[in-house]
């Protein structure tokens, strides 16, 4: 069974479910999971955890992206990109100067009511499950943050953007509330997301190139999975001292701090997680630290 994550360069037409499907079949294994939604019509980054590190797929769920997109101003539909049915056209604002302005005041925190056509559930019910219906519902709005947001090309009605977001963020619906604010409306044309936290396009293997390999070259897959451990960034490494405490470790057991060494000079805050390895450096566990009692105790097992 492959551990690890490959990041896979979604093409359009996939659904992140039918990634995960076409994967557990070229890798034989059934344990894959992805880390979050890309829309259909999307096409870009996205990681993909197989084995034990689908136990940290949790993790990854708030980490940062950037998308490039192009939006079409002049228009409105139901999905909130081109895709969907229009429900209006007028003429689009073609003043640079004003479009510039309205899309630098999406930048910082903002207020995203998601769109019905999305996978958020309210209620228990999936927004497009009722959206197929027909079915219209309140939505509160939600706290997203774009960190930056950089106009790459103007060719009126389409705008080209680099948007670097939070976890959460709707593209679709920046787009649409951004035709809101100039009064021509907008709607999503296309969407590429370039990088899922520490995970980029250079990283990033398509599907035909992962079946390829697994048939011509499977002793190759490992070089394209990456180890769990990396999804965990920087948190601090620690060690056990010898074999007894690598028994407390496989039991998922607590480790008193004196039974551990660090990669590092540093004295841990209370509940910071860290990298736990055996004493022979195999990466094991997710671990905290609880300061009242200086010991580390499982969060998550490997």
């Amino acid at each position: 069974m492959y551990n690890g994550i490959i990041v896979i360069r979604k093409e359009k037409g996939f659904t992140s479910h039918d990634v995960v499907a076409k994967l557990r079949g070229i890798l034989h294994q059934k344990k894959i999971g992805h880390t979050g939604t890309l829309d259909p019509d999307a096409e870009g980054v996205l990681p993909v955890c197989l084995g034990k590190a689908t136990k940290l797929s949790q993790l990854m769920t708030d980490h940062d992206k950037v998308y490039e997109a192009v939006m079409q101003l002049g228009v409105r539909t139901d999905t909130q990109d081109m895709s969907g049915n229009i429900l209006s056209r007028q003429d689009p604002e073609r003043d640079p100067g004003k479009i510039t302005a309205a899309i630098a005041s999406f930048q910082g925190e903002i207020m995203q009511i998601p769109p019905m056509y999305s996978a958020v559930k309210i209620n228990g019910k999936k927004l497009y499950e009722l959206a197929r219906k027909g079915v219209e519902i309140d939505r509160p709005p939600r706290p997203v943050t774009i960190f930056s947001i950089e106009i790459t090309c103007m060719d009126c009605p389409f705008v080209s953007m680099r948007v670097h977001c939070s976890s959460g963020t709707y593209i679709r619906t920046l787009c649409n509330d951004i035709g809101e604010k100039l009064g021509c409306g907008a709607a999503l044309k296309e969407l590429n997301r370039t990088r899922v936290g520490i995970f980029g396009l250079e990283q990033a293997f398509s599907l035909p190139e992962v079946e390829e390999t697994a048939r011509s070259h499977p002793q190759q897959l490992e070089d394209m999975i990456i180890p769990p451990e990396r999804i965990l960034g920087d948190r601090p490494k620690v060690f056990c001292l010898d074999e007894d405490a690598d028994r407390f470790l496989y039991n998922g057991n607590y480790l008193d701090r004196k039974r551990t060494r660090s990669d590092r000079e540093w004295v841990p805050g209370d509940k910071e997680q860290v990298r736990m390895y055996d004493s022979r450096g195999v990466f094991r566990a997710l671990y905290r630290y609880d300061r009242g009692r200086d010991r580390y105790s499982a969060y998550i097992m490997m």
